[in-house]
């Protein structure tokens, strides 16, 4: 009741001003002036719905919202939700040859490490070290193949079903210019590598200086997934730990440590050749069941 006695009072106050307006803006005529019902007169209450507006607004911002949703976090999700995947299985092939005790078991100990580095959540590193002994039988494998401009590839896979995943991987070859090639495994070595953030200011010697200092076979430039770049140090598997720690003393920032399978010898690409080559990579790494797949691209491929 309230209420309405405010709007009327109101409507009394607007009531001539919006006669002299109306009467200023009519032309004279010769007969009265019929004023319409007082209703009438103060339309613009209810025909210029304001919240009509604000829903528009907010359907274009929860359009705009979903759109980079959509085109840019989903698949940034999509790729990370592959990637505790991949790591998953990586836990699951450490834990079956050394156990799960990352104290005893070197390789799960680096690996862990590197999960924490991705930030992997806890749980998902607990759970895929307990249901690594409870998880249904696969076997590793691993298969050679060459790829664009003759790159040598070693796919490392998990699988129950060896038979099919070997089809499927050949299927992905054939369609972008690769194919399977006993003897690829050669050109590889399972080493210790420990990498390190590179700054503009780290030149040629001064990485080979701490390669020398710490004890490490090699030194090798490379970029990571951000597309940073990053020194790679080449080791004997038992003493990746004791290269960390020299170089984590000489003032370095470590990464990462684990064990790779290094090539023995880099292959140099051309830009065509290397599209292709990556396209190909990423197609295999897609597969549920590939770990891992190594490369002997050259850090200068793009060059």
């Amino acid at each position: 009741m309230a209420g309405q006695g405010l709007l009327r009072g109101a409507l009394r106050i607007l009531r001539p001003a919006t006669l002299a307006l109306t009467s200023s803006c009519v032309p004279a005529r010769s007969e009265p002036l019929r004023l319409p019902a007082p209703c009438a007169l103060h339309p613009a209450w209810r025909t210029f719905p304001v919240r009509c507006l604000q829903l528009s607004s907010g359907l274009c911002a929860g359009h705009n919202k979903w759109s980079k949703v959509k085109h840019i976090k989903g698949p940034k999700d999509e790729a990370r939700g592959r990637m505790f995947m991949k790591y998953g299985m990586m836990i699951r092939i450490a834990v079956k040859e050394g156990g799960s005790n990352p104290e005893m078991n070197v390789n799960l100990a680096h690996i862990l490490e590197q999960c924490r580095s991705k930030n992997m959540p806890k749980a998902s590193i607990d759970a895929a070290i307990k249901s690594a002994d409870k998880a249904k039988p696969a076997s590793q494998h691993m298969v050679e193949a060459r790829g664009p401009g003759g790159c040598l590839l070693l796919i490392e896979i998990l699988t129950d079903n060896i038979t099919h995943l070997r089809q499927e991987i050949k299927r992905i070859l054939s369609r972008n210019g690769g194919m399977l090639s006993d003897g690829a495994r050669n050109n590889f070595s399972k080493r210790g590598v420990v990498v390190v953030e590179s700054g503009q200011d780290v030149s040629a010697e001064r990485a080979l200086e701490l390669a020398i200092e710490s004890g490490a076979e090699d030194v090798q430039e490379d970029e990571d997934e951000d597309e940073k770049p990053v020194l790679k140090f080449i080791c004997d598997t038992a003493d990746v730990w004791k290269v960390r720690a020299s170089l984590k003393e000489l003032g370095t920032n470590v990464t990462s440590s684990g064990l790779e399978f290094v090539p023995r010898t880099q292959l140099s690409l051309d830009e065509d050749q290397l599209d292709a080559a990556w396209s190909l990579i990423d197609a295999l790494s897609d597969l549920p069941d590939v770990v891992r797949v190594w490369d002997n691209i050259g850090a200068d491929g793009d060059s």
